[in-house]
């Protein structure tokens, strides 16, 4: 024992991280089943055109599992993303895009304020959260995730490049982003339910929206 705790006094800060997220991998491969209880489903969906603008507005009903709330408690942070793609539907060949639209979302827990901050960007927030994104700090878990299950007044697309003649549709994506975890974690959370958090839906343009 002895030996073991002079190799780890005297190991590298990097290795030392670098065994740290390992140990919090295992215990995500180990977890218990009754730990997967995150969840994701939506309470409303629906487009409304604005000032030659076509905008989205979706109301989630997103919970986030013990295993998830614990790794964030314990310094991980988790991302999200919430995609919208205007699609053009084409029976000759597949669906044209005409345009796509990204909100990315870290979240994290400060110890030293016990405060939250979430970070939404329409890039992908870097690992340090030092981007042009928007900041927030909040008091609890619950007042953050509020801020994520609420997407109102999205734009999506500018009416201009909807065609008032053709089918058009709305394909909308949110999920849980694994692949901006640390790469324990990563290879961990894919045999985890509790990690799998993905839902989608589409909504179709009326023709009274489009002309």
């Amino acid at each position: 024992m002895g030996f073991i705790t002079h190799c780890w006094k005297n190991a590298g800060s990097d290795l030392r991280r670098a065994c740290r997220w390992l140990l919090w991998a295992c215990w995500l491969v180990c977890a218990p089943a009754w730990a997967q209880a995150s969840s994701a489903d939506m309470t409303e969906f629906k487009l409304e055109r604005q000032e030659g603008a076509l905008l989205l507005n979706a109301q989630l009903k997103l919970e986030l599992g013990p295993a998830v709330e614990d790794a964030l408690i314990k310094g991980l942070a988790v991302h999200f993303v919430a995609e919208a793609e205007v699609m053009r539907d084409r029976w000759y060949w597949s669906d044209k895009k005409l345009g796509t639209v990204t909100r990315y979302y870290r979240l994290a827990y400060q110890p030293l304020t016990r405060r939250w901050r979430l970070n939404v960007a329409s890039e992908p927030i870097a690992h340090s959260g030092v981007t042009s994104s928007l900041s927030q700090n909040f008091e609890s878990l619950k007042e953050a995730i509020d801020v994520i299950r609420r997407q109102t007044n999205w734009k999506v697309a500018d009416m201009s490049d909807i065609d008032p003649e053709a089918r058009q549709h709305v394909f909308y994506r949110f999920k849980l982003d694994v692949s901006q975890l640390p790469r324990p974690f990563q290879i961990a959370a894919g045999s985890q339910a509790d990690w799998r958090l993905e839902i989608g839906r589409q909504l179709r343009l009326s023709a009274e929206m489009v002309r």
